[in-house]
């Protein structure tokens, strides 16, 4: 239980997003003592992903306006000496805002449901209050995702096989108790490729009709809720980018299964196209002339190595990008595929940030396909659980539902000595790292945050239609407007394990200028159309229906300085919430430049020790390596 913890510590971790799980695997293998908690019930804070039915609870928590400590009885102002002061934590988790629900597919008669006669007579916004008596009667009761949430994953070993495809070996299975969603004693895995076999077979179709819907009602999702994982945050891994790195250097992959995205999508002219990225695509692409093959290859060819050829771009560093593109004699199509489906950059990025971004994308083709891109199976939730599980393994010591109430710091000081939790517990450590949600107001007085904009949509099928309906696609809409952002859109499909069969799941991301659902909804509208039993409009019948839409907006605290917090002692340490970008990068460099910080010197997430090196003291039996089920077993608690 959380109130038998141990009261000396080396290191405290409040929250237990990317940074802080990535931070907290490092300390552990370092050999520090690590306390790892956090006041929700789930792992990942903002990193998280949630089963349908998990999101609609965790909807509902915002929308109460939940006080995440308002279960806290003890009275934790006795604790603190004369010498002493405190910096209190903020109750409220005020980092998701503006959060809007809208249903579009009917309720089954039979089905008790209560407030389906509503959505079906008006699939528009619902409010808070209703949203809480939905909550109350479909929410079915969900256990989140435990520690263990996955057994295989990329290990540092790649071997090519003839076919093209590429086997990420594992050294060893991790767990005797595998999920249903695991898929058995396989030691190897590989990155699917569209038309793989099981459930990435192509289903094919007869287009010469209008396209066959299945019907879809909302009991239907309910009742299904657990196929679905849905991410907070929709992002990608680079698979030359530092996450992909750190997860193969640290083994930490072994806990992860991944598929790499199969297309790279544009949206041009009101309609959506495949991009072509590799040079086997390129030359294959019937949408292309001859003349435009060639000059793309060759303009791809220089920004592989532009460094070494200032001369091409020297007198355009003041210009942007997009400006730039217009020198280089590529036509209209091909600028397009370039800014926003290539580089992926906004229009006003200058030319040096869009020829490193062009470079970047390059680089990461053809190490997993033919796209840069790699995601995790059951959604990006995964990833904090996977570094989480290499701090357990080295005896990090994690609490879930477990609130501080303050910092204590010695005013001679000025260096933080201990927290306070809600049991009234005083635990003492020598360093602390806080996500940026558990500040007070006081301390985030002079921070200026920026927010994104976020869709989470539910379709019956893709926004480009093909023979398979097993694609992992990307696509970037440019700005309708100068000056607006480009929204990204991410389409997942049933095989990477985050929604049911028959469905896709689409996340929408953007810088915010105004709320979610002003910012994203026009593109919504451009790609798909609301679900409806009859259709009339043959046009909008080839468009993807839509069945569900969460709009809401997330706070982006990735550029604020540490100096912008008010009166933080020394020892005290902020990791920051999601950012807008596509990657992880951000996340990954936060954690390794915190840790050199608080320990420099150490080597930052080295990989386990084989076997045969570990040895306890007074035993003289091998042990098992790092990671199986001995070890794994150790130090998880969760207060209640």
């Amino acid at each position: 239980m959380a109130d038998g913890l141990p009261t000396e510590f080396d290191v405290v971790i409040i929250g237990t997003g990317l940074p802080e799980s990535i931070l907290a695997a490092a300390c552990s293998r370092s050999g520090q003592r690590v306390l790892h908690i956090d006041s929700r019930s789930y792992y990942g804070g903002n990193w998280a992903s949630f089963t349908f039915s998990g999101l609609l609870s965790w909807l509902k928590e915002y929308q109460q306006n939940s006080d995440i400590g308002d279960k806290s009885t003890a009275t934790w102002q006795d604790l603190i000496h004369e010498t002493e002061e405190a910096i209190t934590l903020h109750r409220k988790d005020e980092t998701i805002q503006h959060t809007e629900v809208f249903c579009y597919v009917r309720q089954d008669m039979d089905d008790n449901i209560e407030e389906i006669d509503d959505l079906q007579k008006n699939p528009s916004l619902v409010t808070s209050g209703t949203l809480s008596k939905l909550l109350d009667s479909a929410c079915l009761s969900e256990e989140m995702h435990s520690l263990y949430g996955t057994s295989h994953g990329i290990s540092a070993k790649e071997i090519p096989k003839n076919d093209g495809e590429i086997l990420l070996e594992v050294t060893g299975i991790e767990e005797s108790q595998v999920k249903e969603k695991y898929y058995g004693d396989k030691t190897c895995i590989h990155t699917f490729a569209d038309g793989d076999k099981d459930e990435n077979k192509p289903i094919v179709e007869d287009n010469t009709d209008l396209p066959k819907r299945n019907r879809i009602t909302y009991s239907q999702l309910v009742k299904e809720g657990r196929k679905f994982n849905i991410d907070l945050v929709s992002k990608l891994l680079y698979s030359q980018g530092l996450l992909i790195d750190l997860l193969i250097k640290s083994n930490v992959s072994r806990y992860a299964e991944f598929k790499n995205v199969t297309r790279i999508l544009t949206f041009r002219e009101g309609k959506v196209e495949q991009v072509p990225c590799s040079r086997a695509d390129v030359f294959n692409n019937k949408e292309l002339t001859m003349v435009e093959k060639r000059m793309l290859m060759k303009f791809l060819t220089f920004c592989l190595d532009y460094e070494q050829h200032p001369d091409e771009y020297q007198d355009f560093t003041q210009c942007s990008f997009s400006e730039y593109l217009k020198t280089k004699k590529l036509t209209p199509n091909l600028q397009h595929f370039v800014l926003h489906s290539i580089a992926m950059t906004e229009s006003s990025c200058t030319t040096i940030d869009g020829l490193k971004a062009t470079k970047n994308f390059l680089q990461c083709l053809g190490r997993f396909g033919n796209t840069p891109f790699l995601f995790p199976l059951y959604g990006q939730g995964e990833i904090p659980q996977c570094f989480c599980r290499m701090c357990a393994v080295f005896g990090g010591i994690y609490c879930l539902r477990h609130k501080v109430q303050c910092l204590v710091v010695d005013k001679e000081s000025g260096r933080c000595k201990a927290i306070i939790d809600h049991f009234g517990q005083r635990i003492n450590a020598k360093y602390f790292i806080v996500e940026d949600s558990y500040l007070s107001e006081e301390t985030c007085s002079n921070v200026q945050y920026k927010q994104i904009s976020r869709a989470v949509l539910i379709t019956d099928q893709s926004v480009l239609k093909t023979d398979s309906d097993q694609h992992i696609s990307i696509l970037i809409v440019p700005p309708a407007e100068p000056g607006m952002c480009a929204v990204r859109v991410t389409e997942l499909c049933s095989s990477t394990m985050t929604c049911m069969k028959d469905t896709h799941l689409v996340h929408l991301t953007c810088s915010s200028s105004k709320t979610a659902r002003e910012d994203l909804e026009s593109v919504v509208k451009k790609l798909f159309t609301p679900y409806a039993e009859t259709e009339i409009d043959r046009e909008e019948l080839t468009k993807p229906r839509l069945l569900w839409a969460l709009y809401f907006n997330m706070r982006d605290s990735s550029g604020i300085s540490r100096s912008s917090y008010s009166g933080l002692p020394s020892n005290v340490y902020v990791c920051s919430g999601p950012d807008c970008a596509l990657g992880n990068e951000h996340a990954v460099k936060q954690a390794e430049t915190l840790f050199q910080e608080i320990f420099p010197g150490e080597e930052f997430c080295p990989p386990p020790p084989n076997p045969e090196d570990i040895v306890f003291d007074g035993d003289d039996k091998q042990p098992e390596a790092p990671g199986t089920n001995n070890i794994i077993m150790a130090k998880l608690e969760s207060s209640e």
